[in-house]
């Protein structure tokens, strides 16, 4: 599976997912192979290292990040509509993975923390 390009001119370290809290987010989907990926304002919350929760409007991904891949829900109000595993990698604060059966590539780019409301 090809990853989405980093954002930045850097190559940035892997590593674990970035301490708990809620952040401002672009979620990223490329759905043809080599295709630009369109990007649009989430809402993440990280809730701990294994767990991560992101939110359009009212779609959400549940994400469970074990060692070496993920588990994603996507749900449609509580609706559960979709469900897959794949690897995943961190890149600083950018979480790309993809579904590879649907030739479907995702990027979650977290951005500044939000403040405690």
């Amino acid at each position: 599976m090809a990853m989405l390009a980093c954002a930045c001119a850097c190559a940035l370290p892997a590593r674990a997912a970035p301490s708990a809290g809620r952040y401002e987010a672009l979620l990223c989907v490329a759905t043809l192979p080599g295709a630009e990926p369109t990007c649009g304002p989430a809402e993440a919350e990280v809730r701990s290292e294994s767990r991560l929760d992101v939110r359009i409007s009212d779609v959400s991904y549940r994400l469970a990040l074990r060692s070496s891949q993920l588990d994603v829900i996507t749900l449609h109000g509580g609706v559960q509509i979709d469900e897959f595993s794949s690897p995943y990698e961190w890149a600083g604060n950018t979480l790309r993975f993809g579904d590879e059966a649907k030739a479907v590539r995702y990027e979650i780019r977290l951005g500044a923390r939000r403040q405690a409301r």
